[in-house]
């Protein structure tokens, strides 16, 4: 009987010595480069149109398991202002939310302190103000819409009339530029969100396979500083009568309440607040064993690490898993080359470092959450943050994320007013939603080692040589009926202006391979709002079908060739990777 082939483990001799073997062989052949004779007019082959890359993956056992919602989503309260929250039952906006799911869907933002609960059933003077001349017949609109809702049984689903979208999107529109002035200014109004809106809001929530996640308003303060708990207990029991199936935060960066309104919640006293907010939920029988997240603090500068490390002294243990936020930049980027800057990429790496120190020093092991994720802060950029090259820092976040065994990852936002989002006011999915979906189907929660061996240049005495080839393994999705456990998925992120070989090795030598390459659609480059897989433009076929994901299959021992500045997600099938079995 013929003895089995072993496959060589990254970093061992045995693979060293195979990966030696084949640099040799590339440099050997004939396509290598050679320098043109003194008077030749042959034109010299640049270094980097040369580089091959040896790529191989660990496939013994996972570095990280994750969450099964890895990928979640995030609504800011804002949708309740601007009118939007009331077309949450749109059929399409329902469908692409169920692309995403499994998902925790995340209602909270810097307005989750300015929420206010009251148990009324159809309070349209709470609504936000519209254009007087349609006012009347808008908020009558909304009510039969409403009406007609209550009649239907499980879902509740809606197929809105286009003039009823239209005069939606112009009321959004004009509250628009109020939300961006608070936003700026840094200074909010209250909102209030009515028993009908929560209804609305788990309905959606309910239909698109999400678990929703609801903040309570941190910054309402007896006079002694106390957390006033009176809102939330009446939210509390609202929804637990409705038997609502929700986890629950409160506040969110409260390191950034003194900018805010001039109030200073310390860590202490968030500690205890949050510890009154368990012993709530734990006297409410539905919800004594509900999830709690916290302390959602801002980006891991002096005061939110201080914040951090005194909520987690004091209460680390109340806690399911502990929430930070990141942003990579503000709205007052123009130039779609800020996307593609390595230093701004290998800002994340550098924030969960710190968050990671933070959390391990007192409860090593607890869940992290990421969120309020997005390419901009203050609603972002039209034509940059919407666009195609927003999706180089989304994607390496993902991929960032889960190398550092970041549980979940929150994207700002699924829908919303602003150009950070992944589903524009028409219902139309944008860049990144459709690198989400694609993620989604292609990559499971185990995450794998990536080894990589090259020819590389050498570095200049003072230069720091950053990455600009972003390579991600994991195991593919379970929920993919496509592929057979076992089955890899890479995901790589090419930020190079030059096209790169890269050449599977070790055990994934001479496997065929399923390519996904997303690249922009038109002639707007990394300007473009649409999106193209393997060569055809991604639409919605309606509003209840997603287009087929068509992968291009790889003869066995092709190189993989990715264009400049393009994502690539890579399906290694029947590897029967022992990582990926279980």
């Amino acid at each position: 009987m013929p003895k089995p082939t072993t496959c060589p483990f990254p970093g061992s001799p045995l693979w060293l010595a195979s990966v030696a073997l084949m640099v040799q062989s590339v440099i050997s052949t004939s396509s290598t480069y050679r320098r043109p004779a003194p008077g030749g007019g042959g034109k010299r082959t640049g270094l980097m149109e040369r580089t091959l890359i040896l790529l191989d993956v660990n496939t013994r056992s996972p570095v990280h398991v994750l969450n099964d919602n890895f990928l979640s989503l995030q609504l800011d309260p804002s949708i309740i202002k601007d009118g939007w929250l009331d077309f949450l039952s749109s059929k399409r906006l329902v469908t692409l939310a169920r692309g995403l799911s499994p998902a925790y869907l995340r209602f909270g933002g810097k307005r989750t302190d300015f929420l206010h609960f009251h148990n009324l059933k159809n309070l349209a003077k709470f609504r936000g103000p519209g254009p007087d001349y349609y006012l009347k017949n808008y908020e009558d609109d909304i009510v039969r819409s409403d009406i007609a809702l209550d009649k239907q049984r499980g879902c509740k689903l809606a197929n809105h009339p286009v003039m009823m979208l239209e005069l939606q999107r112009e009321k959004a529109a004009q509250m628009q530029l109020v939300l961006l002035k608070e936003q700026v200014s840094n200074i909010y109004s209250n909102i209030t969100i009515t028993a009908r809106s929560l209804d609305k809001l788990y309905n959606f929530a309910e239909c698109a396979g999400l678990h929703l996640v609801l903040g309570f308003n941190a910054l309402q303060r007896n006079p002694d500083s106390s957390w006033n708990s009176s809102s939330a207990f009446s939210l509390l029991k609202y929804s637990a009568g409705k038997k609502y199936n929700i986890s629950w935060e409160l506040g969110n960066e409260p390191n950034g309440y003194r900018s805010m309104v001039g109030q200073t919640v310390n860590s202490t006293q968030l500690a205890k607040d949050y510890t009154m907010l368990r012993t709530l939920l734990q006297s409410v029988r539905y919800y004594s064993r509900a999830h709690l997240y916290g302390p959602n603090a801002g980006p891991p500068r002096k005061n939110a690490i201080l914040l951090l490390d005194g909520f987690m002294k004091n209460a680390g243990s109340v806690v399911d898993a502990v929430t930070w936020q990141h942003y990579y930049m503000d709205s007052r980027v123009t130039k779609v080359e800020d996307f593609l800057k390595t230093r701004l990429l290998d800002t994340l790496t550098e924030q969960i470092t710190k968050v990671l120190k933070v959390v391990n020093s007192h409860a090593p092991g607890k869940k992290v959450w990421l969120g309020g994720v997005g390419p901009a802060w203050a609603g972002g950029t039209n034509n940059l943050s919407d666009t195609y090259a927003a999706g180089f820092l989304w994607l390496n976040t993902l991929g960032v994320a889960a190398m550092h065994g970041i549980d979940v990852v929150l994207r700002h936002s699924f829908f919303d007013y602003g150009y950070t989002h992944l589903v524009d006011q028409h219902f139309n999915p944008l860049p990144d939603y459709w690198f989400s979906l694609v993620f989604k189907r292609l990559v499971g929660p185990r995450v794998l080692a990536v080894r990589v061996a090259g020819l590389q240049r050498k570095p200049q005495p003072g230069r720091v040589i950053r990455d600009k080839l972003r390579i991600y393994a994991h195991c593919t999705s379970f929920h993919n009926h496509n592929y057979v456990k076992g089955s890899i998925t890479i995901y790589i992120i090419n930020l190079h202006r030059s096209r790169k070989k890269i050449k599977l090795a070790g055990t994934l030598r001479n496997k065929t391979v399923h390519q996904y390459l997303l690249q922009p659609y038109g002639t707007d480059g990394l300007h473009a709002r649409s999106v193209q897989l393997n060569g055809e433009k991604l639409l919605m076929v309606d509003n209840e079908t997603f287009p087929e994901l068509k992968p291009q299959t790889l003869r066995a021992g092709r190189t993989i060739a990715m264009p400049p500045m393009t994502i690539g997600f890579y399906v290694i099938k029947n590897i029967n990777a022992y990582a990926c079995r279980r």
